[in-house]
């Protein structure tokens, strides 16, 4: 079977039509490699310091085509670059996996203070849990990219989470889309919440003993 021919000038508009969303999707990969850059230094710096790396993990994901659309049209607002830059802040998103509760908001409250970073919102649920036990903290920033012609602020969701907490996350996010729980739906949720407060006790009581390991009594 022969290859259907591409015509021209067909294959011209299709990259005309495309090529600012590809711009914009490039904007926000920029834009997570500079966090991480900035999450990485820190780490260097503080486990210099101290003898402790306070990031065990960086995470960066690009909402796919689909759930930008998806997601435009719940909101009810027309697809396009402009509206998709102006009101979505989660397209580019980047998960810190962090050892120890203190070293979300050590990290948090070091990005947060670079002179180049705006912050525009900060949601603590570690400190204030959703209803179904989940934990996180969750922030929006703006941060510059340096282009060839330009500097340009872009929009990254940061989420801080100690290891036990993306672990309880991802397995919360696997069951909500699994369709044949069915009945045990509510069973699930409440085992849920009991193991996001175990893991939450877990995680002050592993906080503390790191503070006893790195400050031992005399």
């Amino acid at each position: 079977m022969e290859n259907a021919k591409i015509d021209s000038k067909e294959l011209e508009l299709f990259e005309e039509k495309t090529k600012p969303f590809s711009k914009l999707m490039m904007y926000y990969r920029c834009a997570m490699l500079e966090i991480r850059t900035k999450l990485d230094v820190f780490n260097t710096e503080l486990s210099l310091e101290s003898e402790h790396n306070p990031l065990e993990n960086v995470i960066c994901r690009l909402k796919s085509p689909a759930s930008i659309i998806e997601k435009m049209n719940r909101k009810g607002i027309p697809v396009s670059v402009d509206n998709i830059e102006r009101n979505l802040n989660d397209v580019a998103g980047v998960r810190v996996i962090c050892s120890f509760i203190d070293d979300i908001y050590t990290l948090s409250d070091k990005l947060c203070s670079q002179d180049d970073i705006r912050l525009i919102e900060r949601k603590d649920y570690i400190k204030n849990p959703k209803p179904n036990g989940y934990r996180s903290l969750h922030l929006i920033l703006e941060i510059p990219i340096f282009l060839t012609e330009e500097k340009k602020y872009v929009r990254v969701e940061v989420q801080f989470r100690t290891i036990a907490m993306d672990f309880w996350a991802s397995l919360e996010h696997k069951l909500k889309y699994k369709k044949e729980i069915g009945k045990n739906a509510e069973k699930i949720a409440a085992e849920l919440q009991e193991c996001a407060a175990e893991i939450n006790r877990l995680d002050v009581k592993m906080q503390k003993i790191h503070e006893e390991i790195e400050s031992p009594q005399e």
